[in-house]
């Protein structure tokens, strides 16, 4: 029987305490660009004029905002692994005082290219002190408001992966008293009749255990399909042939990583729902293929057609599955479910070449 391994976060996750975002991540740089547009738009609105006077205007505080915009991105993302070491007080400080810095800086180097082109001849006399103090104050105000919005972003997210921690701790510990009952007599009755037997359904029931008292928040593909083998091969000891399992898994999708506990859980749900409520039992599907830049998983089961009442609980586990693929994946991840012709479905979604976020 393979033996399910825990592996620890990389380090990168362990480095998300920083309320800063990744100004290496190329949807950050676009963000980033598309606000100081914005702000260049507003700033050219609200100058008086003609409308022609206005796209000039804003032809060259775009250009002085995007300088200020870029350049901070690109000393913050080189400055990167220098801020992670820093609390969130520093790391906004040395933020806020960099792009102030900058604000001053392009702006002389403004008054330069107006002094070599010979434009400063126009200009009024004190333009450069009032340029300063306008371009501090709106860096001033623009900048604390971004670091504050960064910074109850971050918390909002913290907050939420929090719960969804809490969510993979309840359901590390929904284990069915009935499930544990009906597995501990039947290890007994297999202790005379068939040791063998009786020694992997004890295995089984243990690598069920470890998975619900492990602290891993994410396991690869093959290691969550062995829990829910684990699972499936202790209930075939129950309801013996009325429990019929079909895997049609594909090796490409093994290595992928999810969150904890995302398969086992809806087999159960197959199981509890479904199989256990027909008198001459069913099939469970349960596949995994590769499909372009995604892994798509199925669960499929017949259900009971004679209308009987579905015991209550089903969509506890769904919500929760759903719920930590959609923050785990950034949004990314998916999960379906259908009733059609009497069987009901569970499809997940996992996007290739990402991290498991939890």
């Amino acid at each position: 029987m393979a033996q399910i391994t825990h592996k620890d976060p990389p380090l990168s996750s362990q480095l998300s305490g920083l309320f800063l975002p990744d100004f290496c991540e190329k949807g950050n740089l676009l963000i980033i660009i598309l606000v100081a547009e914005l702000l260049a738009m507003v700033l050219a609105i609200a100058q008086p004029g003609s409308f022609i006077d206005r796209l000039s205007y804003l032809a060259l505080v775009s250009l002085f905002i995007q300088w200020i915009a870029l350049s901070s991105i690109s000393i913050m993302c080189s400055l990167q692994k220098f801020l992670r070491r820093l609390n969130n007080v520093q790391a906004a400080l040395i933020s806020f005082g960099l792009i102030q810095t900058l604000t001053i800086l392009f702006t002389l180097l403004s008054y330069a290219i107006t002094l070599f082109t010979g434009i400063a001849a126009s200009l009024q006399k004190d333009w450069l002190l009032d340029s300063l103090l306008s371009n501090l104050l709106i860096s001033f105000i623009i900048t604390a408001i971004a670091l504050r919005y960064l910074y109850i972003q971050h918390q909002s997210k913290l907050h939420i992966e929090a719960e969804a921690r809490s969510r993979i701790r309840a359901l590390q510990a929904r284990i069915r008293p009935h499930f544990l009952f009906n597995s501990m007599n039947i290890i007994a009755s297999l202790t005379r009749s068939d040791p063998i037997l009786a020694e992997q359904a004890v295995e089984d029931l243990s690598e069920l255990f470890r998975a619900s008292l492990s602290s891993s928040e994410n396991l690869n593909l093959e290691d969550e399909l062995e829990l829910a083998r684990s699972y499936l091969r202790i209930e075939s000891l129950r309801l013996g042939s009325r429990l019929r399992v079909i895997w049609d898994i594909d090796e490409a999708a093994y290595s992928i990583n999810l969150p904890a506990l995302s398969i086992q859980p809806l087999v159960e749900n197959a199981v509890y729902h479904g199989i256990e409520q027909l008198p001459k039992g069913g099939t469970i599907r349960i596949t995994a293929k590769k499909r372009q830049q995604y892994i798509r998983i199925e669960i499929s089961n017949p259900v009971p057609t004679d209308g009987k009442k579905a015991r209550s609980g089903n969509q506890i586990a769904q919500d929760n599955v759903r719920q930590r693929f959609a923050l785990a994946f950034a949004n990314r991840g998916k999960m379906n479910v259908q009733l059609k012709n009497n069987h009901y479905r569970v499809t997940l979604e996992a996007p290739l070449g990402e991290r498991v976020k939890l």
